[in-house]
């Protein structure tokens, strides 16, 4: 019975590799260290259990490379371009939309139950975080590389965000000062998805709920309702 549960774990364990071999492209060292990053706080508390504090390291290294990736790319760019084109590449619905391209998604362990986090930025959180585990298994410049390979050369394209407005309820608010409507972004609702506040925002025209959106801030999900509504609105 022993060496069955060993020769099940052996095998639980080349499967994770594979996997893991697929969205990154290469063989990870520390599988523990990927799986704590793959791993929501939905379904692992510990905080070192959890990808949490790995999403922290995540974040400040990818703000690193892209800060340096863009400043070595427009070398005559003032610091506020800089600055707004960092946002445009971090941001969390983008860094969301590449975690599900790589195929993060697949991968991710969370409750799956919960269905509020389906549409929350929690695989956008996820890449974070394995960054972070990239970081720590392999080293800065590996890490650099490899950012830089899988996920803004095939996926950040320059000359797109250069022409890209992240604000989108600055468009909206544009768009309704325009044509002399009335927009206001009202909270439809709140409640607890585990133990976050969840917000449902609603994009409102002249009394007339256009588009909501949910996620755990009400900043993120007014901006995806303005999203939708622009979308909505054909703008």
């Amino acid at each position: 019975m022993q060496s069955f549960k060993n020769i099940f774990l052996s095998t639980e364990q080349r499967n994770f590799r594979r996997q893991l071999r697929n969205v990154l492209g290469f063989s990870p060292h520390r599988l523990g260290l990927y799986k704590t990053a793959l791993s929501h706080r939905s379904v692992r508390e510990g905080a070192d259990e959890n990808n949490e504090r790995l999403e922290y390291l995540g974040d400040a290294i990818i703000s690193s490379i892209v800060a340096h990736y863009l400043f070595m790319r427009y070398p005559y760019k003032d610091e506020g371009f800089l600055t707004e084109m960092r946002s445009k590449m971090v941001n969390r619905n983008q860094l969301n939309d590449i975690a599900v391209k790589i195929g993060l998604k697949k991968i991710t362990i969370y409750n799956q139950f919960d269905h509020s986090l389906k549409i929350s930025q929690i695989f956008g959180n996820t890449l974070e975080a394995l960054v972070g585990a990239v970081y720590l298994d392999k080293g800065y410049e590996q890490t650099k590389k490899w950012v830089t390979q899988r996920i803004i050369s095939p996926h950040l394209f320059m000359q797109d965000l250069e022409n890209l407005d992240i604000n989108q309820k600055n468009k909206l608010y544009g768009w309704a000062n325009k044509n002399g409507k009335i927009l206001e972004f009202e909270t439809l609702g709140e409640t607890m998805e585990n133990g976050r506040r969840l917000f449902t925002i609603g994009a409102m025209v002249d009394g007339t709920l256009i588009a909501e959106a949910k996620a755990f801030n009400k900043k993120d999900a007014s901006q995806i309702a303005a999203q939708i509504a622009i979308e909505k609105l054909k703008l």
